[in-house]
């Protein structure tokens, strides 16, 4: 089953951009272009990751990112932020709303997939192959 990638971006260019490349990579992909519309979408869609701007109107992302992390339905969902906003300071607040990663614009297109393919491989619970964990 194809993973679903909700992308969450006020930029037309940007969601284009991020949508075609990760739709191309074999994902299925939801949109938003707010933080409201992001969070409709979370419950509607059932996202195994979201990509998410931050400077957006109605809602910014660490305000969607600390509300879905407050929820115990979307607490564990994978978050990355892509912004354009760069630098530590936007880093190190972004990770503390609760992402599990930043990108900064512009950013290659490959590389995104991969950070993508990645998260969710991350994430992706190892077969036991009907072996006990000892302690």
């Amino acid at each position: 089953m194809r993973k679903k990638i909700l992308v969450v971006d006020d930029d037309p260019e940007a969601l284009e951009l991020i949508r075609f490349n990760l739709k191309r990579a074999g994902f299925a992909i939801g949109t938003a272009v707010n933080g409201v519309e992001a969070l409709k979408k979370v419950c509607s869609l059932s996202p195994d990751l979201v990509l998410l701007d931050l400077m957006m109107p109605e809602l910014d992302g660490f305000a969607v990112c600390e509300i879905l992390r407050r929820d115990p339905a979307t607490n564990a969902l994978p978050i990355i932020i892509v912004s354009a906003v760069a630098g530590e300071m936007a880093r190190l607040a972004g990770l503390g709303s609760g992402a599990n990663g930043y990108i900064t614009k512009p950013f290659s297109p490959k590389k995104l997939v991969i950070r993508v393919q990645e998260a969710l491989r991350s994430l992706a619970p190892v077969p036991s192959h009907g072996r006990t964990r000892q302690e």
